[in-house]
C-alpha cells in the first residue's frame, strides 16, 4: 500500500532526537521564544512582513474572521464568498460568525475559482470579502480575482494550506490577497504535528490576531502597541492590565514544542516544495493524457508546489472502478471536502444554492486524489502510473 502520508514530518527520526533534547533541556513549553523565532523564519520565506502562529489552519480561519469583524472589516449579515470546493473548517466560522456563504464555482480545468466564475456570483450578490481557497497547489488567474475585488473594494483572504511555495506570474499563492491562512498540519508541505499561521502585511490586523489567538488580552504585542491600547481603554494598573480582555477572542494558542518543530522544517522547505513539484509533473504528464479523466491545466503556474495530485474522472462509473482498482494498493480520498453545499452542516444551516455549482459536482462526485510528498520513489510513481493507466 503506497501511503498518502509517509512521515509525521520531513526527516523525522533526525528532528525526533532533537525534540526530545529540546523537551528534556525547555524552561518552557507554553507558546514563547521558539514560536516567535518560527513566525519571523516563515514571514520572511512566505515573503509577508508577519507571521501570527496558531493551533491549526482550522484555528487560522476562524481567527481571521473574527479579527476582520472585531476590526469592523466585516459585519454580520455580509455576504462572502468561497471556493465551492474547499475544507469545512472555511465555511463553518463564516456561519458561526453570523455572515452569509456564498459558494463560488470552480473550473473543472484548475479545480480552482476563476474572475469569470467571481464576476458571475457577484452579479447576484453583494459580496464583501471572498475566502479563496488555492486547491492542492493550483490556481486560476487569481490576479485577475485580486484586481476586481480591489477595484470593488472586496476583501480578498486566500487559503494557502495546500499551495505553500507554489509561484504565479512571479508572486507565490498566499500574498494576494489582505492575508492568507496556513496549516502545518501532518501530511502538509511543512508539518508541526498539529499548527496553523496567518500571514499579512497589514500591522492592525496582525495586532488584532494577536489577540484573538489568546482571549482577546495584549499580553503578546509589543510594549509599544500594549501601551497605546491601554491608554485607549484607559488601564493604568498593572495589576489588572494583564486580565483585561480588549475584544472577543479564543486560546488558538500553540506550543514552543510545535514552535521547535517548524523551525528545524525551515531549512529542508525549500527542497520539500522543489520535491513535491518534480514528482507531480512526473506522473501528471503521464496520467492527464489518460482519455477517462479531464485534464488538469498548470502551464500557467511557474512553479507548482503540489499537495495532491487530483483524478477527476469523466463519470461516477469510471471513478467507482479507479476506487476498486486502487483498493489496498494505492490510499486515496475525495477532492478535499468536495463540494460543500453537498454536504450535511451546509444543508442544515444555509440549505441554498444547490445546482448552482456543477463543476463542484462533478468534482465531489467524480474525483478523488492520491498523496505527493517528498518521500515518494520512483518505484512507487510508477506503480502509480500503471494502475491509473491500466
Amino acid at each position: 500500500m503506497i501511503k498518502l502520508i509517509k512521515s509525521t514530518f520531513y526527516k523525522e527520526n533526525e528532528i525526533k532526537k532533537k525534540l526530545c533534547k529540546f523537551i528534556m533541556e525547555s524552561s518552557q513549553l507554553s507558546i514563547g521564544k521558539e514560536c516567535r523565532k518560527f513566525e519571523e523564519k516563515f514571514a520572511k520565506w512566505q515573503g509577508r512582513k508577519y507571521c501570527v502562529m496558531v493551533n491549526s489552519g482550522s484555528s487560522a480561519n476562524l481567527a481571521v474572521v473574527q479579527a476582520l469583524l472585531n476590526l469592523g472589516k466585516l459585519k454580520k449579515g455580509d455576504y462572502v464568498g468561497f471556493s465551492a470546493v474547499t475544507w469545512s473548517t472555511n465555511v463553518m466560522p463564516l456561519i458561526q460568525l453570523g455572515l452569509k456563504p456564498v459558494p463560488i464555482d470552480v473550473e473543472l480545468n484548475t479545480l480552482n475559482v476563476s474572475s469569470k466564475k467571481l464576476i458571475e456570483k457577484l452579479k447576484k450578490y453583494p459580496i464583501k470579502m471572498v475566502f479563496l481557497t488555492n486547491l492542492l497547489g493550483f490556481c486560476d488567474d487569481i490576479d485577475e480575482i485580486k484586481k476586481i475585488c480591489d477595484e470593488k473594494k472586496i476583501m480578498l483572504i486566500e487559503d494557502n494550506c495546500e499551495s505553500l511555495g507554489t509561484v504565479y506570474k512571479g508572486r507565490k499563492l498566499g500574498n494576494f490577497g489582505l492575508a492568507s491562512t496556513v496549516s502545518f498540519y501532518v501530511g502538509h508541505h511543512l508539518s508541526t504535528i498539529e499548527g496553523g499561521a496567518i500571514c499579512t502585511d497589514d500591522v492592525e490586523l496582525e495586532t488584532m490576531l494577536q489577540m484573538v489567538r489568546a482571549h482577546g488580552w495584549d499580553r503578546n504585542l509589543t510594549k509599544q502597541k500594549q501601551l497605546k491600547i491601554r491608554v485607549k481603554h484607559n488601564v493604568n494598573s498593572t495589576f489588572y492590565s494583564r486580565y483585561t480582555f480588549y475584544d472577543l477572542g479564543y486560546n488558538l494558542r500553540t506550543t514552543e514544542i510545535n514552535g521547535f518543530i517548524g523551525n528545524a522544517q525551515m531549512p529542508y522547505l525549500d527542497e520539500i516544495v522543489k520535491k513535491r513539484e518534480t514528482n507531480f509533473i512526473q506522473v501528471a504528464e503521464k496520467i492527464y493524457k489518460n482519455k477517462n479523466y479531464y485534464p488538469i491545466k498548470y502551464g500557467h503556474i511557474d512553479f507548482l508546489s503540489n499537495f495532491a495530485v487530483p483524478v477527476i474522472c469523466k463519470s461516477q462509473k469510471i471513478r467507482n472502478e479507479l476506487v476498486e482498482k486502487c483498493k489496498d494498493k494505492i490510499e486515496i480520498r475525495p477532492i478535499v471536502g468536495g463540494d460543500m453545499v453537498l454536504q450535511p452542516f451546509f444543508k442544515k444551516y444555509v440549505n441554498d444554492f444547490a445546482g448552482e455549482n456543477i463543476n463542484a459536482k462533478i468534482v465531489h462526485e467524480q474525483g478523488l486524489y492520491f498523496g505527493n510528498n517528498p518521500e515518494l520513489t520512483d518505484k512507487e510513481m510508477k506503480e502509480i502510473v500503471n494502475l491509473f493507466n491500466s
